[in-house]
């Protein structure tokens, strides 16, 4: 029992918590730490304002994630006018972090030479392509820029979850499988369109079974780039009792041309979702390589429940 003064003697004293100013004040949010390396997201495919208006808000949704990021955007066919190529964007990085620093004892401050890398070069894709890895890693070496390179974003239930919506929106999957309601235009099969060959079909793959387990339907990865691959998956698909199919790009988007998304679904007698876009998980998986590469990511962004 206790006294008016206190605890009993013998028993345990436990000491209030301090309160946060505020009701349900969260955790100050993890922030970059003081002079980390510029993420630079590696942007294949043609140079277009509808590339650049992408790239602009995947690395928008990855500052919001992360306060004080420096993000920048480096095009593997940029023309360094209006858009500015991956070396030219490490070269820049370098020179600032070598401004910054000679300001700094200028000025009198006590600081150490920055060493480490200038950056992490992220590329924009969601699964290998070895093609256009190749040609991200010599634009590296080429900089002569002290940078790390990621692996590409998936497979991730993140990317799962953004091809379930990208199939809803166009009217080719329920949006939940836990609401009662039909949609008349709902696939019964769908066709995971990658590109990069045999490795890129594996790693769609594994996204797709858990695309397969977000919809109860059968999930196939083709190789877009390979001639008949899609026609012939769609074919198997059918002949497993599949009748209505779509095609889901397993694409971010300025990696391929959209017209031959446009011919594959005619090819394979289906409609085609959008490719995966700036969904906010493409930003936030940028940003999980980037902390990864660098040790601060306290853990991976998670994927939202199967329903």
């Amino acid at each position: 029992m206790s006294s008016p003064t206190g605890p009993a003697s013998g028993l345990p004293v436990r000491m209030p918590r301090p309160r946060q100013p505020g009701r349900h004040r969260r955790p100050e949010p993890l922030a970059a730490p003081e002079g980390a390396p510029a993420l630079v997201l590696a942007v294949p495919g043609t140079s277009s304002a509808a590339t650049r208006s992408l790239a602009e808000e995947v690395v928008s949704i990855a500052r919001s994630e992360l306060p004080g990021l420096d993000a920048r955007i480096g095009y593997l066919d940029g023309d360094d006018a209006e858009f500015p190529t991956l070396q030219s964007v490490l070269t820049r990085a370098a020179e600032e972090r070598t401004a910054r620093y000679e300001q700094a004892r200028a000025a009198g401050a006590d600081v150490t030479e920055p060493d480490g890398p200038v950056a992490v070069v992220v590329p924009l894709l969601a699964g290998p392509d070895n093609a256009l890895l190749r040609r991200v890693r010599q634009a590296v070496m080429e900089s002569r820029i002290a940078a790390d390179l990621t692996d590409v974003l998936g497979p991730h239930p993140l990317l799962a979850e953004a091809l379930h919506v990208r199939l809803s929106e166009a009217g080719l999957a329920r949006a939940d499988r836990a609401r009662l309601f039909t949609v008349a235009t709902a696939a019964d099969g769908i066709i995971l369109a990658s590109v990069g060959g045999e490795e890129a079909v594996q790693a769609a793959g594994i996204t797709g079974m858990l695309l397969a387990a977000r919809l109860a339907v059968p999930v196939m990865a083709a190789a877009l780039d390979e001639e008949g691959a899609i026609a012939a998956t769609a074919e198997q698909l059918r002949g497993s009792g599949s009748q209505q199919l779509a095609l889901a790009p397993y694409l971010i988007g300025p990696e391929i041309d959209a017209g031959l998304l446009d011919a594959a679904a005619t090819e394979a007698g289906c409609s085609a979702a959008e490719a995966l876009g700036p969904y906010p998980a493409i930003g936030k998986l940028a940003l999980a390589k980037y902390t990864t590469a660098l040790g601060i990511a306290p853990q991976q962004p998670q994927g939202a429940p199967v329903r």
